[in-house]
């Protein structure tokens, strides 16, 4: 096992441990999740030297302002190169956490705690780290793998059920581009998975992580491969800055539009198609918007960081569990999908 790979997933804190001494620790959260386990986390680590730096809840904080707070927070507090930063958080507090480990004299050491089914599905997976600048998302970040990353299942239990239900979103995505067999788990464990069944979660959670580890270890740097789980991302993230969705939200919204430009052209049957749309419903995920001038979406896309020489690079379905990634699809293709689904209201 490499850095990056070591995932643990656990009941609770209890089992926290550090490999390393260091001088000092600095968690990085927001005030919700602080209010909830940092208590306890604390507690659980054994260490005299541990600081605690907490964030407003939300995609604002990943910004420069925030970054350059939490740089200053660590020179104020004398954390030097033999410092941990741990995340105890969801996506957020992991992204901006881990760019500043990255950055901070030249990186020190990280340690990602997901408390949120997307970051532990996710964003703590891969070593990508990124913070936005306007409503252009993670368009500044590192690539920097963690010592390891510890997941406390049952805080899912305190989410609330929007923010589990966006964590869904990405679960389905690996079943989708990875394992086809994985869905049909998903749809008939429905139940148990909405009832947070302990055992249904760390199964759901290992599948997902063990996916993406799988790929990242492949491509780490996103040269080819990895690209294929941004299935959705690029037309989610215009939808999710310029609608105000959650990420989850978007980037469902943003897979149909990539099945639906995929059954136009072809690439996938109207049985898959239906059958993907119907696993949204049922969870009571989006897959229609409103509210948001198309045109002002192809716009977002045009400046995705994932593009180059002026074209689109779209990962779309080829066939059931199977993407591939097009970079010659037509800008007129693309927003007719984007009126499609947003006149299906």
């Amino acid at each position: 096992m490499e850095k990056g790979d070591i995932v643990y997933i656990e009941k609770d804190f209890e089992n926290f441990s550090l490999k390393k001494y260091y001088d000092k620790i600095l968690i990085i959260t927001d005030k919700n999740v602080k209010k909830l386990y940092i208590d306890d986390f604390v507690k659980n680590i054994k260490y005299d030297n541990v600081l605690v730096y907490d964030i407003e809840p939300g995609e604002k904080s990943k910004c420069l302002n925030v970054y350059e707070d939490i740089l200053k927070f660590c020179i104020m507090n004398g954390l030097s190169r033999k410092s941990l930063i741990i995340s105890l958080g969801g996506g957020v507090v992991g992204d901006l956490s881990g760019f500043v480990a990255s950055t901070y004299m030249r990186g020190v050491d990280l340690i990602h705690c997901p408390t949120t089914l997307l970051a532990q599905v996710d964003s703590s997976i891969g070593g990508k780290t990124g913070i936005n600048l306007g409503i252009y998302k993670n368009v500044i970040g590192t690539f920097y793998q963690p010592e390891f990353i510890y997941v406390n299942i049952n805080t899912l239990k305190t989410l609330q059920k929007d923010e589990f239900l966006s964590g869904l979103s990405e679960v389905i995505k690996y079943g989708l581009i990875y394992d086809c067999y994985f869905l049909d788990y998903l749809m008939s464990n429905k139940k148990n998975i909405l009832d947070l069944d302990e055992s249904s979660l760390i199964y759901i959670v290992n599948k997902s992580l063990n996916i993406k580890i799988d790929i990242v270890k492949k491509d780490e740097k996103e040269s080819n491969l990895r690209k294929i789980l941004n299935l959705g991302h690029s037309f989610g993230h215009g939808i999710e800055k310029i609608g105000k969705l959650s990420h989850g939200y978007a980037i469902s919204i943003g897979t149909h539009m990539a099945f639906r430009l995929a059954l136009k052209k072809k690439f996938i049957d109207k049985d898959y198609y239906d059958k993907v749309v119907n696993i949204y419903k049922e969870y009571n995920l989006p897959i229609t918007f409103k509210g948001i001038d198309s045109k002002y979406i192809l716009d977002i896309m045009k400046k995705d960081k994932k593009n180059s020489y002026l074209k689109f690079s779209l990962v779309l379905p080829v066939g059931y569990g199977k993407v591939d990634i097009f970079e010659d699809i037509k800008e007129y293709e693309i927003l007719s999908v984007i009126e499609e689904v947003k006149n299906e209201f």
